[in-house]
């Protein structure tokens, strides 16, 4: 098993938050990590995602199934390589009044056999968790203050 973690405080509502980290259509215009997403953030309903890794800018699309969608509070997903336990992540992000704004953690549990040989595909995607995390607190304080 390997968890990966960013966390960023966002100075605007939780709801705010929710509303560009679930408008998908727009994640090409802001996110460096995620650049492409679709589907419904409905549990059961599977999204299409396409993530560029920082560094080599190589590029890999998943669909994960949506488990837990709690609008303003948290977002989970979990995401398969082939069948179960090969290599499958847990992904999520919980949005946390804090501060009067909101504390956005985003995590991301890999287990399956191949987890001890994908080091450098995790590495490179904690540091994506980063910048889509930077990125998101950039795009949702300008986006309230305009």
């Amino acid at each position: 098993m390997r968890r990966i973690a960013s966390e960023v405080q966002i100075s605007a509502r939780p709801e705010e938050v929710w509303s560009v980290l679930t408008g998908f259509e727009r994640f090409h215009e802001w996110n460096p990590f995620l650049v492409e997403a679709a589907g419904r953030v409905e549990p059961g309903q599977r999204l299409s995602l396409r993530l560029r890794l920082p560094g080599n800018g190589r590029e890999m699309v998943f669909k994960p199934t949506v488990l837990v969608s709690e609008p303003a509070r948290l977002l989970r997903w979990r995401g398969r390589l082939g069948v179960r336990g090969v290599f499958d992540g847990l992904h999520a992000f919980e949005l946390t009044p804090r501060e009067g704004g909101t504390h956005v953690l985003q995590t991301e549990v890999f287990t399956g056999v191949l987890v001890p040989v994908t080091g450098s595909i995790i590495r490179q995607s904690e540091v994506g968790f980063g910048l889509m995390t930077d990125a998101l607190k950039k795009r949702v304080e300008s986006s309230a203050s305009s």
